[in-house]
């Protein structure tokens, strides 16, 4: 190569450049096939809306987590035979079923009264007055069964699939799947309990991304004072964008040299979305502005449960604003503190249920008269659900039963008024129709139009899924 005509570069360079762009070719055929990239944009913006993969049912996903794990015999899976057997003992219990298994007592029933709502007949205890108007829009599945009957491994199974600290939560999955339909917004949202009754255990791994670029990570919002930090800007917005984009002409370069340098894509995107949410969250997460009428709907005019109310409709604010996916905790950190009712079941349930059940009717009824249940689908439940018999020590309480609870699915294309899958007689176990963890995440997934046999991502050499390795399937019998 003559140096007075051409440009002169070193073998290093030749084998970047002859080499790199046809892998680059190769990695971006790949991409596509698997949906995970839709243009080149996506890979300059990690947060690029992306097309899904199947035809959709849903846009939008708001969690209601009952954290602590509510008692589905008291709730949602009504058992005359439980009632019938109070106080006898349940021959060839496993002790060690529950978390206290020196505190087994005999079978317990349900203290709370129960009647059928709806043209669906469902069942339901006197625990949820306003959403037992709801029943008619719901989809329940009452064989839903986990791996842990300990709340942390339990609640990382619940969101990340495994019951060990580090892996992506389901919220992270779907953001990486699809982005984002917001610019100025982060797609993945959560709110813990707002009344200084802490974190659920395990605190923000619940919301984390674990190996998946930390852009999918969930944006956790103070349940009090400034609800993310550095909100307020502390310089003018032309002396803040000139710092961006003096950021963005720097890194540029190592962008074009490596387009799949992820965690460098995912930071600069995080200070431009930072940039942006400055002027447009704040809007977002005042319910100030709401109308009257529409308070009154979540019960923000009721101290009892005003401050859940208040996390409710700013869920839908945000769905309505581009939001993926909102997840919202029930309770907080220590036993009583959350749905973990060792002990007191009655006031446990009536507080929490009290807390949560007008402010959620409310969000049904304020989507449906928006037009935007049919794309925002609406999960209730929590880790594990509770045992039949009852545990000793104090006012009668029900301990950790991970073989069996219920969660009830609402709007995104779920079927109204439908019940799927059962315990046995007393509520102890699964045996119809059973619904693993992995099962019910390959449903949501499925009803935001992702298969989550190809919602892959390369780890340490593996091809990881939310779902893992065992068999999972979609439930489809609860979609209409």
């Amino acid at each position: 190569m003559n140096p007075s005509t051409s440009t002169l570069f070193n073998r290093r360079e030749l084998l970047q450049r002859a080499g790199g762009g046809m892998g680059m070719l190769a990695l971006a055929s790949l991409l596509q096939r698997t949906g995970l990239q839709a243009s080149s944009a996506s890979s300059l913006n990690p947060l690029a809306s992306k097309r899904p993969m199947l035809p959709a049912k849903a846009k939008s996903v708001i969690w209601i987590f009952t954290n602590g794990g509510p008692s589905h015999v008291d709730t949602w899976d009504y058992k005359p035979e439980l009632q019938k057997r109070d106080g006898m003992e349940l021959a060839g219990f496993d002790a060690k079923t529950g978390f206290f298994p020196a505190s087994v007592g005999p079978l317990m029933k349900s203290p709370f009264e129960w009647k059928q709502h709806g043209r669906s007949g469902t069942w339901a205890s006197d625990l949820f007055p306003h959403l037992s108007r709801h029943v008619d829009k719901m989809s329940f599945i009452h064989s839903c069964w986990t791996q842990s009957n300990n709340h942390s491994p339990a609640l990382f199974m619940m969101n990340t699939g495994q019951t060990r600290m580090g892996y992506p939560c389901v919220g992270s999955w779907v953001t990486y799947g699809l982005g984002s339909e917001s610019d100025s917004l982060p797609a993945f949202m959560v709110m813990s309990d707002p009344l200084n009754r802490g974190l659920p255990k395990g605190n923000a791994s619940n919301w984390g991304a674990g190996f998946l670029p930390s852009v999918y990570q969930g944006t956790w919002l103070k349940p009090k004072g400034e609800p993310i930090d550095n909100l307020v800007p502390s310089l003018t917005p032309l002396r803040q964008r000139a710092q961006l984009d003096l950021l963005a002409k720097l890194n540029r370069p190592m962008m074009q040299n490596s387009p799949i340098e992820s965690e460098l894509a995912a930071r600069i995107e995080s200070f431009e979305l930072a940039y942006r949410m400055q002027t447009s969250a704040p809007e977002a997460f005042d319910v100030k502005e709401e109308p009257e009428h529409i308070k009154k709907l979540y019960g923000l005019d009721q101290k009892h449960c005003s401050h859940f109310a208040s996390q409710c409709l700013m869920a839908r604010r945000m769905v309505e604003r581009g939001v993926r996916f909102v997840q919202l905790y029930s309770g907080g950190m220590e036993n009583q503190q959350s749905w973990d009712c060792h002990a007191d079941l009655i006031g446990n349930h009536r507080g929490f249920a009290g807390e949560s059940d007008q402010p959620v009717a409310g969000l049904l009824a304020d989507l449906e008269q928006r037009g935007l249940l049919d794309s925002t689908l609406v999960i209730w439940g929590g880790e594990f659900g509770r045992l039949p018999v009852s545990q000793k020590g104090g006012k009668p309480g029900r301990d950790h039963n991970p073989h069996a609870f219920t969660i009830w699915m609402a709007g995104g294309g779920v079927k109204h008024g439908f019940h799927y899958g059962e315990s046995d007689e007393i509520g102890h176990k699964a045996v119809v129709n059973k619904v693993s963890v992995h099962d019910l995440h390959a449903t949501i997934l499925a009803a935001m139009g992702i298969d989550h046999e190809r919602l892959i991502y390369k780890f340490q050499g593996l091809e990881t899924k939310l779902t893992g390795v065992e068999e999972s399937r979609v439930v489809r019998e609860l979609f209409a």
